[in-house]
């Protein structure tokens, strides 16, 4: 898959893993694993341009002694979501331009 589109995806995916409630790490990963694999370091590299893009805020907690970063969906994060689902009626468009062939053939 072009590295633009799937950087593109996973941070739609990160940030719908958290629009409806604050997560952290560790839960994000395991709330989109039935979805999509993701490293935490692929992860965490996502968080961090998302937080300079100001789509999401981070806020630190203490959780069993340890302390835990939480993410925060922001309203410009909601944008982009609502902007994905917009769009996403032309990349099935795309989709079935390309993959026409194949139908035509099959």
């Amino acid at each position: 898959m072009d590295v633009q589109l799937k950087r593109g995806l996973l941070d739609i995916c990160v940030l719908a893993a958290i629009k409806d409630d604050d997560s952290y790490g560790y839960k994000i990963i395991r709330d989109m694993k039935p979805y999509i694999a993701l490293s935490e370091s692929t992860l965490y590299t996502i968080l961090k341009r998302l937080e300079t893009a100001q789509m999401l805020t981070v806020r630190t907690a203490q959780h069993g002694g340890r302390l835990r970063k939480y993410y925060h969906i922001t309203h410009k994060g909601l944008k982009r979501i609502e902007d994905f689902r917009s769009e996403w009626d032309e990349m099935l468009s795309i989709y079935r331009f390309v993959t026409k062939e194949d139908s035509e053939n099959g």
